[in-house]
């Protein structure tokens, strides 16, 4: 049993519980982007560059031998999973700098911390001085 309540309390750790949460939300906007890519952003991409679909370039490694499918490098596809991976950093990068920006704007500025009294010594010889003015005047 007492492995069992260890698992529960570690799954039910703060932390694990957001790290599931970001992973699906990821997951998801993952999905989201791809399909921008893909559907919105490739097509005029390609229209400009004259009418290329970018997920049929490919480059035969081989020819098909007894009715198997040839050896491709589809070089394409990478394309597209570079133009995805760039948008999803690119999207991520900016949803934490927002982040960062409310967190500073909601910390409260540190007043400076008042200097350090001066040591017991200094102290001494500044009254020493002040009465021996005291005592030419």
């Amino acid at each position: 049993m007492g492995v069992l309540r260890e698992f529960k309390e570690f799954a039910m750790r703060g932390n694990v519980m957001d790290l599931a949460v970001g992973v699906i939300i990821g997951a998801s906007f993952g999905k989201i982007v791809s399909s921008l890519v893909a559907d919105v952003i490739m097509p005029p991409v390609g229209m400009l560059l004259g009418g290329v679909d970018f997920t049929s370039l490919k480059f035969n490694l081989a020819a098909p031998i007894d009715g198997m499918k040839s050896a491709t490098l589809n070089y394409g596809n990478f394309i597209q999973a570079l133009v995805d991976f760039t948008i999803v950093a690119f999207c991520i990068f900016l949803i934490v700098k927002g982040i960062n920006t409310l967190k500073r704007r909601m910390e409260k500025p540190e007043e400076p911390a008042a200097p350090p009294p001066p040591p017991a010594d200094v102290v001494l010889l500044t009254e020493i001085r002040d009465l021996l003015k005291a005592r030419q005047a």
